[in-house]
């Protein structure tokens, strides 16, 4: 099997949505993933160590009912993303402002009890990140080269500021969980693109 085969998508399909474009700024967390640092100062993250992540991911979360999986956005580049993927997975998402104590106050009207969460961005989604650590639930997040992942269970590299790219991941995750849950047979498509998960 060539290692373009083996990959979830062409790997040019990773290169169009920019999923490999780092900041000027890397931490010691990301260094394994980064491929090359570019003479403007970018860092490039690793585009098969992208694709091996989301795969572990999706293995990950196919463990889990949609009910008990809750994905995080702050930021309004994953808001598309987050919307369509809730439409085809039935997995929770929280998009905006993250409301304190919903995974830790059994008291809240909007507590929740996901066994594992997936958040866009660990630094904006902090605050869910320190609960889900309090709780002690595992962590997936989309990291880019500026982040740190002290607690973070499951890191995947990307370029998570850029709408295209976390639109990718998460057609890419929604696809292989549906697939891996039995939704999808193995190599049917989903009914959405990769363009409906990404903002214009």
């Amino acid at each position: 099997m060539s290692e373009q085969e083996s990959m979830l998508i062409e790997s040019n399909e990773y290169l169009k949505s920019g999923i490999h474009i780092g900041t000027k700024f890397k931490t010691k967390y990301m260094a394994d993933f980064i491929y090359k640092t570019r003479p403007d100062g970018l860092s490039v993250l690793n585009l098969k160590k992208i694709d091996e992540r989301v795969a572990i991911a999706v293995t990950l979360l196919s463990n889990y009912e949609p009910k008990d999986i809750m994905v995080v956005s702050r930021r309004e580049n994953g808001w598309k993303a987050l919307k369509k993927f809730n439409q085809l997975t039935s997995i929770p998402v929280l998009i905006g402002r993250y409301p304190p104590g919903i995974l830790t106050n059994p008291n809240l009207e909007t507590f929740t009890e996901p066994k594992i969460i997936f958040v866009c961005d660990p630094w904006t989604d902090k605050n869910a990140v320190e609960d889900a650590a309090k709780i002690g639930i595992p962590i997936i997040a989309l990291c880019d080269t500026n982040n740190q992942s002290n607690k973070v269970d499951l890191v995947i590299p990307c370029n998570n500021k850029g709408k295209k790219s976390v639109g990718l991941v998460f057609y890419l995750v929604a696809r292989e969980y549906l697939r891996k849950k039995g939704f999808l047979r193995s190599d049917q498509e989903l009914e959405a693109k990769p363009e409906d998960f990404m903002e214009e």
